[in-house]
């Protein structure tokens, strides 16, 4: 056979403007490339035959090369195959789902839970599946991309408030009546500032509003509270918030979203949530892997109460060393706002070469003007490498070691 490959053109099919649009994005700093990524168990990733420390991955339990992980993953794989073969609704949910469904159950304290193929896809199909054009969403303007794009997508009227402002979001649940309902979306632990919603707060203004919540637990889940749950658990006000939203794919080590509440919430999203309706269910191996994750982050706490002490730890470095990030954050996400994005690739070129990968966030991902490096940290990081990366930040982001390698193209 032959093992050359015949590239065609696309049938004529052109974008005229896509040349122009895509050189205005490399001279703006926003432009990204593709980069082939090798994970290893212990924290490191090989990204074109260099070996980093992984500071970019929101694996922040260390499971997704847990053996235990991936033993399970195996046996559901040669039990029931490589996928799950249609949607949830037509045969899609095997064994291994209703038994993932169970132990959600379990670890929420919640009556039922419900599954999407990723995280992205159970924000999106649960707030559109709520609301309609009768009806009001509050939304914080840090929210996720997910969440946002949720809001668009329900035909409800949009009221974005100010992050974290409760009295801008008073002030709009005052004036928001003639609805059928008033939504309020928010990210638990925000992804890209790492810092929790004020939700005693939120849940106040939503019992004098007659309002319900709708928490994205994707970053806390497996990292805050006593028992994992998530900000709300770590806030305390898990039996006020009406649906909770978490993710498989983060600290849990495997893939896919999750739903959980009442029976009647997750009877209706069975019904109206077109994301997990016209979705191929997820894989058996994954269903199996994120049970064994969830039992571990269960009987190991020690995972994540080490982890929030050494993010504790290394914000109190990075203050020492006179190095400005999130003040409010608090959790494994550590930013550290540099503004310009041209600025935020090259110091991550320049740990990367010393061996340490960050992400560069640009905008979309965060608003205008607040590019960033994002430390994320990691069970499998070692203090004393967590001691490395500090220090090296500070050399960088004070100008003191930077190579004369001028500005290097965004990654």
């Amino acid at each position: 056979m032959n093992s050359e490959r015949s590239v065609s053109p696309a049938n004529g099919v052109s974008f005229p403007w896509m040349p122009t649009a895509l050189k205005e994005l490399e001279s703006a700093g926003l432009k990204r490339s593709r980069r082939r990524v090798t994970p290893h168990a212990d924290g490191t990733c090989e990204i074109d035959g260099h070996l980093l420390k992984n500071y970019a991955s929101n694996d922040y339990l260390g499971l997704a090369h847990d053996p235990r992980v991936i033993r399970s993953a195996r046996t559901a794989m040669e039990n029931a195959g490589a996928g799950a073969r249609a949607s949830a609704l037509i045969c899609g949910r095997t064994d291994w789902h209703v038994l993932l469904e169970e132990k959600l159950c379990e670890f929420e304290r919640a009556e039922a839970a419900i599954l999407f193929p990723s995280g992205y896809a159970a924000n999106l199909g649960v707030v559109s599946a709520l609301t309609n054009e009768q009806d009001l969403i509050l939304s914080d303007e840090l929210n996720h991309a997910s969440l946002i794009d949720g809001c668009r997508l329900s035909r409800a009227e949009v009221a974005v408030y100010p992050h974290n402002d409760m009295n801008a979001l008073r002030a709009k649940l005052e004036n928001a009546s003639g609805y059928r309902q008033r939504l309020i979306v928010t990210d638990g632990l925000f992804s890209m500032d790492g810092d929790v919603a004020s939700l005693n707060e939120i849940c106040d203004l939503c019992d004098r509003y007659d309002t319900a919540l709708v928490v994205d637990e994707a970053h806390g889940t497996g990292v805050m509270g006593i028992h994992g749950r998530g900000a709300a658990e770590w806030m305390e006000v898990e039996d006020r918030v009406a649906v909770r939203i978490g993710t498989l794919s983060k600290a849990i080590g495997s893939q896919g979203g999750f739903v959980t509440g009442s029976h009647q919430l997750i009877d209706w999203l069975w019904n109206k949530a077109r994301t997990q309706i016209f979705s191929t269910s997820l894989t058996p191996a994954a269903c199996a892997a994120s049970m064994t994750a969830i039992e571990i982050i269960q009987n190991e706490p020690q995972r994540r109460e080490q982890l929030l002490t050494a993010a504790h730890r290394f914000r109190k470095q990075l203050r020492a060393a006179g190095i400005p990030y999130c003040e409010n954050a608090v959790g494994p996400i550590i930013p550290i706002i540099l503004n310009d994005p041209f600025r935020a690739v090259q110091i991550a070129a320049e740990l990367e070469h010393y061996g340490f990968l960050v992400g560069a966030i640009r905008p979309p991902s965060v608003p205008e003007g607040t590019s960033r490096l994002r430390i994320a940290l990691s069970f499998a990081q070692a203090d004393k490498v967590n001691d490395q990366l500090a220090d090296l930040l500070g050399e960088l982001i004070h100008n003191r070691g930077l190579r004369k390698t001028g500005t290097p193209k965004p990654r």
